[in-house]
């Protein structure tokens, strides 16, 4: 699979770039690894390079790149294996200029040496594991694993509630979200959920600053929300990016979760098409795990008391962080200064960790052309590579009141995409987990409220 396949990356820089390359990918059915306001990343079998360029402008025929020339053997070092595997991440990371992660002089990776991130995961073992943290601390009170609901194939999809119990009953802590795996390809954010969860875990007892965070808040941690999605990425194909559920079509299975919510749902050219990667569905909520976390957010509002004070929801690549609204780009938050100081301090304090720079912008302005039309006031002049509608972030925004709420767009910037070595693991994680740190810090100086 994917022998002949590469990805290519085309530099975008003006609205007409945009709207060409757009309706190139809705007329070949194109798979879009990443889109900025400066670049789109489609990967394309090499017998279909002619016919793409036949229909793009002459200013994007000569303005690209091939950034995976031999996308098969990329997929083949994800998975865990021995060295030549490993070899050949090493030797392409060399030839690239990148110093491979395990060569760096890390002092800040806290001496973890966790087998379990060494590698990427199944979600066998991933299930396995969330129960041994479950029955090695629960006795503490420290942690639990919950429950959110069922996958449209019966898988569960657990989660990690963390945070020091309190010592009044039926008192219920402020709660900050975090989610990954909603793209079942992006493995870097399952295991970075994780990685995180396991820091803050292990650093009860001798990180001051996470034990005030976590006595003062219960942090839930959905490391797998697709997990359909992220089985079949290990047990059929590694780039499969959906949910498993059945379509109109038959032969298009797959939602994409991140255009299911219902906030907004219908917003900006959404994409209705079952065999497109961007395919929301019919109506909101069609797909089984996006509503089955609304009615879990739901109910822990309702019925338990919980306030979301701020949600991150994982992703890859880019190395952005991303702030709502993304259905709208000239629509803003009434806490807008708020989320952009906040998105700036989050990606400083990923470069402090590791040096690695992430930018930052609203998730609607991060996936347009810079240059916008002439006398451009509404929306709906804007052209988009992927509609805005429906994304997790704006919903449990608004619909919650998560106030602080954001996308953050993983490693790296297109040298591996999806496919990003597992001794990246580590790092990327340590990078969120000096950000959650900046983050809890944050919130208890004004819990989360305006």
């Amino acid at each position: 699979r994917y022998e002949h396949d590469v990805v290519i990356r085309f530099n975008v820089s003006t609205n007409a770039h945009e709207a060409a390359l757009r309706k190139a990918i809705d007329q070949m059915l194109l798979d879009v690894w990443d889109f900025t306001g400066n670049y789109t990343d489609i990967r394309i079998e090499s017998r279909r390079i002619r016919p793409l360029m036949g229909i793009l402008p002459p200013s994007l025929q000569h303005n690209h790149t091939i950034l995976i020339p031999d996308l098969a053997r990329a997929v083949a070092a994800t998975y865990p294996s021995d060295t030549p595997a490993h070899s050949f991440t090493q030797s392409l990371s060399k030839d690239r200029g990148i110093t491979p992660a395990n060569d760096i002089p890390s002092p800040k990776k806290r001496g973890v040496d966790d087998i379990f991130f060494h590698d990427y995961q199944p979600l066998s073992v991933i299930y396995t594991w969330m129960k041994l943290l479950d029955s090695m601390f629960r006795g503490r009170g420290l942690v639990r694993m919950i429950s959110i609901g069922k996958s449209y194939e019966g898988r569960d999809i657990p989660a990690l509630r963390v945070g020091a119990p309190t010592s009044e009953a039926g008192i219920h802590k402020d709660t900050i979200l975090i989610t990954g795996g909603i793209h079942s390809r992006e493995w870097i954010s399952v295991s970075t959920v994780n990685y995180v969860a396991w820091s803050f875990i292990r650093s009860i007892d001798e990180d001051p600053m996470i034990v005030k965070i976590l006595e003062h808040f219960d942090i839930v941690f959905i490391p797998v929300l697709n997990p359909d999605g992220y089985e079949y990425t290990w047990e059929v194909d590694r780039l499969w990016r959906k949910s498993r559920q059945r379509t109109k079509m038959q032969y298009c299975p797959g939602f994409d979760l991140n255009h299911a919510f219902g906030y907004r749902w219908d917003a900006v050219q959404h994409q209705s098409e079952p065999c497109s990667e961007s395919y929301g569905g019919d109506q909101p909520f069609q797909a089984v795990e996006a509503a089955q976390l609304a009615n879990w957010a739901k109910n822990e509002t309702e019925q338990n008391g919980v306030k979301f004070v701020a949600y991150l929801d994982l992703h890859s690549y880019s190395q952005q962080v991303l702030y709502p609204y993304a259905y709208s780009c000239v629509v803003h938050p009434p806490n807008i200064e708020n989320l952009k100081e906040v998105a700036m301090n989050l990606a400083k304090h990923m470069r402090l960790s590791n040096g690695e720079v992430y930018t930052t912008t609203s998730a609607c302005e991060g996936a347009v052309a810079s240059e916008p039309l002439a006398n451009d006031i509404q929306d709906m002049q804007r052209v988009r590579v992927e509609a805005g509608g429906g994304s997790a972030m704006d919903y449990i925004f608004h619909e919650f009141g998560a106030r602080y709420s954001y996308q953050i767009k993983l490693r790296d910037t297109g040298s591996y995409g999806f496919l990003l070595p597992s001794e990246y693991i580590i790092p990327t994680g340590e990078e969120v987990h000096q950000a959650m740190k900046y983050l809890g810090d944050y919130l208890l100086g004004n819990n989360g409220h305006e």
